[in-house]
Order: structure tokens, then C-alpha cells, then sequence
């Protein structure tokens, strides 16, 4: 985050962070707070935060399926609530961060699968219930290689049919379209999977 809030700095842009906790709603509540009294306005809320255990079916203990749970899903939705009444007097939007695992189930991550369902139900939902003044939409990625994971083992390139896997400048692409290339488009999930959910 820190980096981050560096290269934005260097472009001449203001910065203002805040840390928590984002699987408790007691921190959720205090980071909008922090939002509200430090910046008071606030035009597109990504809902980014998330985790991807490994386990397997036997080996899915109830810690993990909370954490995974509150992380991915339930903190999409208390931040969203906390932070309303901000994007309504903006006219702002949501984007909320899905998975192609929630439409695609993966061996040894059932929790996660679940947890990203939830966020596409969550983001329709959302969708009509904050509707006119907020736009609520999900981006879906597949594979996405960031750096430092250059060399470990994924599912082959050719499986896609763009023939290569995405970079985090293709998601963050489709996340500054729906947050800002259309003001006609709501309750949308767009895929960012190389052409495939099937993966």
C-alpha cells in the first residue's frame, strides 16, 4: 500500500491511507469513519480486499470458512453499507472484486468458490437495491499473474483462448471501465479471463 501511495504521490496526485481489518465489521465501521471525517466525499468504492485458502474438503476447518467468507463477501457488503450515504451524495459507484471461481468450481478451494458466488448475487442485488443514484457492478478474473508469481506452476496458457494470462493492468483496466466508461450499466459482472471461465 505503501508503494502504492508513493507512485500516486509521484504524479502529482493527493494520498490519504487507511489499514484494517476488513473481516470485522466493528473495523470496517471505524475505517468508514476515517473516510467520512478525513475526505468526506467519495465517487467509486472498489471492494478489493480478499483471500484464497487452499484446502481440502475434509481439511476445511470452520476458521477457514469464516475468514474466507467475511473477507471476500461480507466485507463487500458492510463497507458498501457504511459507506452509502457518501456515494449517494456523489452519484458514485461500486465495483466489486468476483472470481471466474464463482462461477467455475476449483478442487481444493470451496470456500473461496462460495465466497466469490456470493459476490456476484451481492453485486446484483446491490445493484437494484441502490439504484438510480449508485452503480453497482463485479469484474471476474481468471488467472492473473502478478509480480513474484512469474515462476509458479499455473494451468497452461493454451487452456485460454487469448493464449496467455492476464496482468494486473488488464484488471485494472476493467475496473476503470465500469467505474467510469459507462454511466448506463448496473448489476453487471464483466469476465476478465482471457475467454474462458472454464479454467
Amino acid at each position: 500500500m505503501a508503494q502504492a501511495a508513493e507512485e500516486i504521490r509521484d504524479r502529482g496526485r493527493r494520498v490519504w491511507t487507511v489499514s484494517g481489518d476488513l473481516s470485522s465489521v466493528p473495523e470496517i465501521h471505524r475505517i468508514a469513519n476515517e473516510v467520512k471525517e478525513s475526505i468526506g466525499r467519495l465517487d467509486v468504492l472498489v471492494n478489493n480486499a480478499g483471500v484464497f485458502p487452499t484446502a481440502g474438503f475434509e481439511d476445511v476447518t470452520e476458521e477457514i470458512w469464516d475468514s474466507t467468507l467475511n473477507t471476500n463477501t461480507r466485507s463487500q457488503f458492510f463497507l458498501t453499507q457504511a459507506l452509502v450515504p457518501l456515494l449517494r451524495v456523489a452519484q458514485g459507484c461500486v465495483v466489486n472484486l468476483a472470481s471466474a471461481g464463482g462461477y467455475e468450481p476449483w478442487r481444493t478451494h470451496i470456500p473461496y468458490n462460495v465466497s466469490k458466488a456470493g459476490v456476484i448475487m451481492l453485486t446484483r442485488a446491490l445493484a437494484k437495491e441502490l439504484a438510480p443514484e449508485i452503480r453497482v457492478n463485479a469484474v471476474a478474473p481468471g488467472v492473473i499473474i502478478v509480480p513474484g508469481e512469474e515462476t509458479i506452476d499455473h494451468i497452461p496458457e493454451t487452456r485460454f483462448p487469448m493464449q496467455r494470462y492476464g496482468t494486473p493492468k488488464d484488471l485494472a483496466d476493467a475496473v476503470l471501465f465500469l467505474a467510469e466508461g459507462t454511466s448506463y450499466i448496473t448489476g453487471h459482472v464483466l469476465p476478465v479471463a482471457g475467454g474462458s471461465l472454464t479454467i
